[in-house]
């Protein structure tokens, strides 16, 4: 004996046919065998999240791996050029530049 019931999948309404057994109050007619999807389509579900997430994530490191500098220079030809174009004194260039070089060794 078959009963027919309406199962939503997808945003479609379908027309499937349930064994009788099933359909009887037992606790399986809703997931395993009303739809014919069962642990496929839970794992489908998964799997689509799952990708979902992972490009949001991808998306999200991208744009957000920019560096600042950009120039690849160090803090020592950073302070060379600020002298050069006379923006401190020798002075400080030197005070500066024995600053960086101790925190070196």
């Amino acid at each position: 004996m078959k009963i027919l019931g309406f199962t939503a999948i997808g945003g479609t309404i379908g027309l499937t046919a349930t064994p009788g057994w099933a359909a009887a109050g037992d606790g399986f007619g809703h997931m395993m065998w009303d739809g014919g999807f069962g642990m496929w389509g839970g794992l489908m579900m998964v799997i689509f999240w799952a990708l979902v997430i992972g490009l949001i994530l991808l998306a999200v490191r991208g744009f957000s791996n920019r560096s600042d500098t950009g120039t690849g220079q160090t803090a020592i030809d950073i302070l060379r050029d600020r002298y050069a174009r006379g923006e401190i004194d020798e002075d400080e260039f030197e005070r500066r530049r024995a600053k960086l070089e101790a925190r070196k060794q």
